[in-house]
């Protein structure tokens, strides 16, 4: 069926992607969505919203069709402003970083201390109410993010290093608390096979947003965050 009507009969969840610019956020998504390489990937003013289907609980006699949107957020700072009005109602959180580029790996908790910051009031919101709510002090004064206080909040984060065709160092790996990780080649399909770990990971990801939008509680009581 096309791709608009079936998003007509099926229930949707939403992911918001982020990362510096430059890291391959757009050609992740085609990736996803299309299963196809983006040759010729362009910088993302704004929002772009892909939609891919995912059969949820796929090993069960019972799978269920979903849509998912990828709202692939533009990584300049001159966007951060108009980013918050994208964050609303989000059902899931990809970070994406260049395996090449330590900076944008290290700017990570900044992603997630905006997209939390949009969640408590935005820039409305006092420094003073805002720690206690997953924020601390940094040594100069800002507002920093602290995993440990949003872990229990519970929304599914993904984080994707890219770029592994051309990167031969180790993975970085992550202090966000709860976090699936994987590397991924955006230049290439050949990481997406039916039972490769990409994507073992990527469906588990989709399982838990799909579960933390439509099942709640089984969410918690199963221990998926």
């Amino acid at each position: 069926a096309p791709v608009h009507l079936m998003a007509d009969s099926l229930k949707k969840a939403k992911i918001v992607v982020l990362g510096d610019s430059g890291v391959g956020k757009s050609s992740f998504v085609h990736l996803i969505c299309h299963r196809q390489v983006l040759t010729n990937p362009s910088w993302t003013v704004g929002c772009n919203v892909e939609v891919k289907v995912h059969e949820y609980g796929k090993a069960l006699s019972t799978s269920q069709s979903y849509f998912l949107e990828f709202w692939d957020m533009g990584g300049s700072p001159a966007y951060k402003k108009g980013r918050s009005i994208f964050y609303s109602n989000t059902n899931g959180i990809i970070l994406v970083y260049d395996r090449t580029n330590r900076k944008s790996h290290d700017h990570l908790p900044k992603w997630m201390s905006e997209f939390h910051c949009s969640q408590q009031g935005g820039a409305s919101t006092s420094k003073t109410s805002k720690q206690g709510l997953g924020f601390f002090s940094d040594s100069r004064g800002s507002l920093a993010y602290d995993p440990e206080s949003f872990a229990d909040q519970g929304v599914p984060v993904m984080i994707v290093g890219t770029k592994g065709d051309c990167a031969r160092s180790a993975s970085l790996s992550s202090n966000i608390t709860g976090a699936i990780e994987i590397n991924l080649d955006c230049n290439s399909l050949s990481q997406l096979t039916f039972d490769s770990q990409q994507t073992t990971e990527l469906n588990k990801f989709f399982d838990k947003v799909i579960e933390k939008r439509y099942f709640p509680s089984y969410h918690m009581v199963s221990g998926h965050l």
